[in-house]
């Protein structure tokens, strides 16, 4: 099983148990991808997950915990309006299936938005205190995977 399908399989566990030994399954396998990288391969794509993927993590997490926000009659009123209930509903499912569906030898960097957010929802339910490290420790997710 590949490094992304770990990852979306321990997402997808409702099972404790089960999520911790999927969770833990994925940090090991994770590291063995990152330590085939050269070191520059390796420091850009860990900057990238931290940067751009928590951006889309945070994208979600803001969105459902602002979910029964009620804008103003004017800003519901936009053209292009959609209400942080309907978009919440569908974020966190959207960036899951867009990992899912992407060719990781085609896409570039674009993968690093839906995997980072990934990484960051199973650090949720893995690690949950990993958002104190985000700061302490910048520009890489790897301390928030160490034990």
């Amino acid at each position: 099983m590949g490094v992304r399908d770990l990852l979306l399989d321990a997402l997808n566990e409702a099972n404790r148990d089960k999520f911790a030994k999927l969770g833990e399954e994925y940090v090991a396998q994770r590291k063995s991808v990152f330590a085939q990288l050269s070191p520059d391969d390796h420091k850009y794509l860990a900057f990238q997950l931290w940067q751009e993927g928590i951006a889309r993590y945070t994208q979600i997490k803001v969105a459902e915990s602002a979910a029964q926000y009620q804008p103003s009659p004017e800003y519901a009123a936009l053209p292009d309006f959609e209400s942080l209930a309907a978009y919440a509903s569908h974020a966190r499912k959207d960036t899951l299936d867009e990992l899912r569906k992407t060719d990781l030898r085609k896409s570039k960097r674009e993968v690093v938005y839906a995997w980072g957010a990934a990484e960051g929802l199973l650090l949720d339910r893995l690690r949950p205190e990993w958002r104190d490290e985000y700061f302490k420790r910048p520009f890489s997710l790897e301390s928030c995977f160490e034990k």
